[in-house]
This record gives C-alpha cells, structure tokens and sequence, in this order.
C-alpha cells in the first residue's frame, strides 16, 4: 500500500491526471493559455475551467510552495499549469487563473 504523503507528491499527481487524460502542460503567454507544445492554438479566459488544483509545500523550505491546476478548454483540451505561490509566484499566471476562477463563479449564478 502507497504512503497517503507519496501519493501527495507533485509528480504522482501530475502521473495520475495524466492517465486521467489531462495530457497537454499549459502557460500564460500574453495573458491567454497555451499549450507548451502547440504555440498555435491558445484559449482565452472564457474558454477555460479549472476542474481542479492541488496545493504542494517544500519538504525543507516552506518558501518552496507550488500549486497545480487541472484545466479543462472549451474544445475538450485538458492539461496542467503549475505555479509558484507566495514571493515567487507569476503574476501572469495567477492573474489569468484568478479571472477564470471569477468568470467560473459568475456562471454558477446565472445558472442557479
């Protein structure tokens, strides 16, 4: 039986939402997603989702904090973003993350 700690690690999770299909790594380039590996297409803020993200801290240095998001485009992409959180963060990141989360939000309430 796996350790609940192991199975908690960054690479066991980026390992399981892979198999889980989320096969694409994404960044924010000129605040739009981009896949890392096909710089052609790129996704805007309102054809992204997070589906769900995963907080991870440094076993010796707390200041070595990351958090990884499972996302999910409006084509049926799916794929991964991390980030750094606290001093070290992208800005560019958070900012296009932060506006999806509310976009997400906003949705929910139209809906309800």
């Amino acid at each position: 039986m796996q350790d609940k700690e192991e199975e908690r690690t960054l690479i066991n999770v980026e390992a399981k939402l892979n198999r889980d299909g989320f096969k694409k790594n994404f960044r924010v380039c000129d605040n739009r997603l981009q896949s890392i590996d096909d710089t052609e297409k790129s996704y805007g803020v309102e054809d992204v989702r997070i589906v769900d993200f995963y907080r991870f801290e440094g076993e010796s240095n707390p200041d070595d904090m990351s958090i990884l998001y499972a996302i999910e485009c409006n084509d049926g992409t799916r794929g991964t973003i991390s980030n750094s959180y606290g001093p070290l963060a992208d800005s560019e990141v958070d900012e296009f993350l932060l506006k999806v989360q509310d976009l997400g939000k906003n949705l929910d309430k139209k809906h309800k």
